[in-house]
């Protein structure tokens, strides 16, 4: 009797310590990827719902705000302005709450299940952070279909530029979630500390108004912000197909400088890169110390 439990015993620590080996990683990576857009692809009511929040903004609240505004004093539709800006809130919203699934899954006992598997954690963060920044960048390609009624014309380059920076904030994004949702016990405390976090993000991204004219206080914290620069990068693809005048360049906020230096378009990404890797590697050293 001793001899088979010690037996069982051997054969289960075998299997215990986690394979690092880059096949393993690599199938960790791809098997919680494919679980996410599972996920996303049977829940046909958040298909449709991703449709709501752009619509309200984009014709609701741009064309409210334009009637004030007015078209002749920044030289563009202001709804064309918005645009970019509501592409960023789309992919925002979807990536970190893409998040949620980990404090789901620790509710359920699913994630108890994924940790005791013999794969490193840092697979089961990077397929996390790929499902959920692939969710919410095809949330955000749906909504490009609006293009058209906000008086930006797509040509197939701007489409595929514009799907990759969403992708780089959507992965950015989704792994801040994850830093927030491994620390989380219940999915109440989730959605009240991500709504601490997504407003001010949201709100200091330039999405609704242009950042070239701000107070100093206020421009600090808007340049502090990773999503300001992939709105604005977002904001020159946009428009790249009918390019703005001078003027009317400037007052949309298609420039962000640091002093007297304007960033070009790599900087821009380069930045939204950055503050990815890190969220990315914290995220892999706070998922570490989930139990």
């Amino acid at each position: 009797m001793s001899t088979k439990g010690g037996s069982a015993l051997s054969e289960r620590a075998a299997v215990t310590p986690e394979d690092r080996s880059l096949a393993n990683t690599v199938r960790a990576i791809t098997t919680v990827w494919q679980r996410e857009l599972i996920r996303f692809g049977r829940s046909k009511m958040r298909v449709v719902t991703s449709f709501a929040q752009p619509i309200l903004y984009l014709f609701v609240f741009g064309t409210g705000l334009g009637s004030l505004v007015g078209r002749a004093s920044v030289g563009f539709d202001f709804k064309m302005f918005l645009f970019p800006g509501v592409l960023g809130m789309t992919v925002l919203f979807s990536a970190v709450f893409s998040a949620v699934s980990i404090v789901w899954d620790r509710e359920f006992g699913f994630l108890r299940e994924m940790l005791v598997a013999p794969v490193p954690r840092s697979g089961i963060v990077m397929g996390k952070a790929l499902g959920g920044a692939s969710v919410a960048t095809v949330q955000g390609a749906l909504v490009l279909v609006l293009a058209p009624f906000a008086s930006i014309r797509l040509t197939p380059l701007i489409v595929i530029e514009a799907l990759a920076i969403m992708a780089l904030l959507a992965f950015c994004l989704t792994s801040l979630g994850i830093v927030v949702a491994s620390r989380m016990q219940r999915i109440e405390s989730f959605q009240a500390v991500m709504q601490f976090f997504l407003m001010p993000i949201f709100f200091l991204s330039g999405a609704l108004f242009p950042i070239g004219s701000l107070p100093s206080w206020l421009s600090v914290l808007v340049r502090a912000n990773p999503m300001t620069y992939a709105v604005v990068a977002l904001r020159r693809v946009m428009f790249s197909a009918d390019p703005l005048p001078p003027d009317a360049a400037q007052a949309a906020g298609l420039n962000i400088t640091w002093g007297s230096w304007v960033l070009p378009t790599w900087m821009l990404l380069l930045v939204v890169a950055i503050f990815g890797a890190l969220a990315l590697s914290v995220s892999v050293l706070t998922f570490r110390q989930v139990e």
